[in-house]
């Protein structure tokens, strides 16, 4: 079979394109066959060298030189970045988007134009430092760095991966501590609550579930006759997609309350051909939840005055809080809460019964679902204190 032992750089030309705009084509050969790509307008690139230097154009003849070995080399980050944009990035909206917003907002404009193996750890270490963003932010940016440079060493890009010594003050502590609500609390903030909104925290407080996959809900994920649901999806910014993690896709218990809860609002939910249980009935697709949470949860949380801020994942940390109040064992309150992070000793004895799961899920329905009480008049609050 034939391998090209030398490095080809392409050619590049000017091609008017239907709306009469010039852009540089870039032709090139990538498994014995020649292709022809638009790397960018005459407009952005005026000449053949500036577009000969840009990041695009770069990291598409890396790929197409793969076989040659270039350790060492002169590839700047923004070539390597834009390979890995091309390549490497998660299809997962949620993921794909936040790690476009460190490349874009962070790490090009720091060190698009250096050369990768200018890149020192003490270098990458103070600019993480000098900037003004959570430990755990910090955190994230050191991390995609480092697959972009694992990335390049498979490439035969380079042989190690700086990042490997960057450390991260407190990068893997919060700032602060996550709120919990009790039940008591959740109750008297979701009476506040309308439909169907409030529904959806009902959901969030039984279940445990993410946001994103409580709005990902379709009717068909459920089985009442067997009292599951399958968790399988969620929606982020209208964008529909797989659920977090392996470990996400699961199926939870419904207790008959929950059940009941739920057939109520499917009485009452806009009908949609895919059958979201809570459709926007001006769009028919999934609400956006940073919507509910800025124009209700906010101004539930005021009216109910509870007091830390809430916000969806609240919920969540709830939930956890509540099954320790249960004393369901950790075995099943990770099965229930759907964790990555399983430890070797519960893969060695296997997941939590059925039954253990479903008694555990039945006590934190029956804390959340009981009659909320009045919210109290601060004098009221005075004269009780």
């Amino acid at each position: 079979m034939f391998k090209r032992t030398r490095f080809q750089n392409g050619s590049l030309r000017l091609k008017t394109r239907t709306k009469g705009e010039k852009c540089w084509e870039l032709r090139y050969y990538e498994a014995g066959r020649r292709k022809h790509v638009i790397v960018g307008t005459l407009t952005t690139f005026p000449s053949e060298s500036a577009i000969r230097k840009s990041a695009k154009v770069q990291a598409l003849l890396l790929a197409a030189n793969a076989e040659i070995p270039m350790v060492g080399a002169d590839v700047t980050m923004g070539t390597l970045i834009a390979r890995y944009e091309s390549e490497e990035m998660p299809k997962r909206y949620s993921t794909g988007s936040a790690y476009q917003s460190y490349l874009d907002c962070h790490i090009k404009r720091r060190w698009e134009s250096t050369l990768a193996k200018n890149v020192k750890p003490m270098g990458v270490e103070d600019w993480l430092n000098g900037l003004k963003l959570a430990p755990k932010t910090k955190s994230h940016i050191k991390q995609l760095m480092h697959v972009i440079f694992g990335c390049a060493m498979r490439w035969e890009l380079t042989d190690k991966n700086p990042i490997s010594l960057v450390r991260v003050k407190g990068g893997s502590k919060r700032l602060k501590h996550p709120r919990i609500l009790s039940p008591e609390e959740f109750g008297r903030l979701a009476a506040c609550v309308k439909e169907p909104y409030r529904t959806m925290v009902m959901v969030a407080g039984c279940l445990g579930l993410r946001v994103s996959e409580i709005v990902g809900l379709q009717w068909g994920d459920f089985d009442f006759e067997k009292q599951t649901v399958l968790v399988q999806r969620g929606v982020v910014h209208g964008y529909v997609g797989d659920v977090k993690t392996e470990y996400s896709k699961d199926y939870l218990p419904l207790d008959s309350l929950l059940i009941e809860m739920l057939q109520q609002h499917r009485k009452q939910c806009y009908p949609t051909a895919e059958g979201w249980l809570f459709a926007n009935p001006t769009t028919g697709k999934p609400y956006h939840q940073e919507q509910i949470q800025k124009n209700h949860l906010t101004k539930a949380a005021t009216e109910a005055k509870i007091k830390g801020g809430v916000g969806w994942h609240t919920f969540r940390h709830s939930y956890r809080s509540w099954m320790d109040d249960t004393g369901a064992p950790l075995t099943v309150q990770q099965e229930l809460m759907r964790h990555a992070s399983v430890t070797t000793t519960m893969n060695v004895y296997g997941k939590a019964m059925t039954d253990s799961k479903r008694q555990a899920h039945s006590k934190v329905v029956q804390m959340v679902l009981k009659e909320p009480k009045p919210v109290l008049e601060q004098q009221d609050l005075a004269v009780g204190a």
